[in-house]
């Protein structure tokens, strides 16, 4: 099945900004997350989808690319460099109606082909300069490594606190499917490099290299900043003012108990040391501050009022 065209997948026009592409890459990401649609069997293939649109548009040289040769932009720019390699100026080439690639000016122009190995081959043939086949054998002689590429993907607050996975469907001839760990302590921008996953070689070249490019969604109960961070408490106003204990959340799901002091200030904040994000680098933690929120009483009985009416009479 031919692919989508990339701004047709993130429902954005070919000239839309940075910032317009990016929202549309995130509100798709929600709609279509398999967490959230784990019944919808369609759901994995259209979030990869987006995500794969997402990598390349998000990338100004590789929107650039894209926009000039389609999805097969990995496989041109290869070729192009290939002809560099080989002396010719690939702008002298252009694609032809039938998708190959013919030679546009000068001394070869109208010699045809598939790709530009195709017409260079033809050239070096009949140029007299080069023995027969002389361009293939020099690139052979001389291998170049594939692409490396790049791939989004967007996790929670709580997988870049314990580390997660994903399974990825990697679009190259093999069409395997690749299991990837995402380390604990991920941020918002994080480049995770898998060695020997990306484009293929070109003459016997080793394939390129897979990075991950992580983007992390807001988390309605923790705001992140580096790798501390910060989180209200609700706690009870006979507890602020006599002192007692709090249970502090974590991404994980857990609850750490915090000492409230006596006469606790509404607004207070607490620091709970390396309960934070972990570093990505696999030593140590960031914090965990917790800043305690009063809950003051409703539906007062008549005794509870009496006894507040009896303390503001008192500290009056």
């Amino acid at each position: 099945m031919a692919k989508r065209d990339y701004y047709e997948v993130l429902g954005v026009g070919r000239s839309a900004p940075e910032k317009e592409i990016r929202q549309a890459y995130r509100k798709l990401a929600r709609k279509f997350h398999p967490d959230v649609n784990p019944n919808d069997k369609n759901a994995e293939p259209k979030f990869k989808e987006i995500g794969e649109a997402y990598e390349v548009l998000s990338d100004k040289d590789k929107r650039a690319k894209y926009d000039r040769w389609g999805h097969n932009w990995q496989q041109m720019e290869q070729q192009e460099q290939a002809a560099r390699k080989a002396g010719f100026d690939p702008s002298q080439f252009q694609q032809n109606p039938s998708g190959g690639f013919e030679f546009r000016t000068g001394q070869y122009e109208g010699m045809r082909g598939g790709g530009f190995e195709d017409v260079l081959d033809q050239i070096l043939r009949g140029s007299g300069g080069r023995p027969r086949g002389g361009w293939r054998a020099q690139t052979q002689a001389t291998p170049m490594k594939g692409e490396d590429v790049e791939y989004t993907v967007e996790v929670t607050l709580a997988e870049a606190y314990t580390g997660t996975t994903r399974i990825l469907q990697m679009d190259n001839p093999e069409r395997r499917r690749l299991e990837v760990k995402i380390p604990a302590g991920v941020r918002e921008g994080s480049r995770i490099r898998i060695a020997g996953e990306g484009a293929p070689g070109f003459a016997g070249g080793a394939k390129g290299d897979l990075y991950l490019v992580t983007t992390v969604a807001p988390d309605p109960h923790f705001e992140r900043k580096e790798d501390d961070l910060y989180t209200e408490v609700p706690v009870p106003l006979d507890s602020l003012m006599l002192g007692g204990e709090a249970h502090v959340p974590t991404p994980k799901g857990n609850k750490l108990a915090l000492r409230i002091p006596p006469e606790t200030q509404n607004g207070k904040q607490f620091r709970l040391t390396n309960q934070g994000m972990p570093h990505l680098s696999g030593t140590g933690r960031g914090h965990l501050y917790a800043k305690v929120r009063a809950v003051l009483p409703t539906n007062l009985t008549p005794q509870e009022r009496e006894l507040f009416e009896e303390l503001a009479r008192f500290r009056g």
